[in-house]
């Protein structure tokens, strides 16, 4: 057992640190497109603000989850990685959802 989590350790890079910060980065970009919604009084963005809420939430469990990866005892916490892996690529759909809804929006 200890022999496969140190194999499959050798085998794939820790994206763990990559995760945090780009999540970081995105959860900082999601909150500044919402403020600016706010701000601007649009008032046909409720769909905008609601996908943007679901990428933040998205976000900050990517983020949790990768900080405890890396916090983890010496026992594989391989599951926490992967659930931030599988979160983090939800959050950019819902951004990428939410960026084009936000173009369509301005060509109208």
């Amino acid at each position: 057992m200890e022999e496969d989590i140190e194999r499959a350790k050798k085998e794939k890079k820790d994206n763990t640190p990559y995760i945090l910060n780009t999540s970081s980065n995105l959860l900082g970009l999601c909150f500044i497109v919402l403020t600016s919604l706010k701000v601007l009084n649009l008032s046909e963005t409720s769909i905008i603000d609601e996908l943007i809420t679901i990428a933040i939430i998205m976000f900050m469990a990517s983020i949790v989850l990768s900080f405890l990866y890396m916090r983890r005892p010496k026992a594989p916490g391989i599951h926490y990685e992967k659930a931030a892996d599988y979160i983090f690529l939800a959050g950019l759909f819902f951004l990428f959802v939410t960026t084009l809804l936000i173009t369509f929006n301005i060509i109208k």
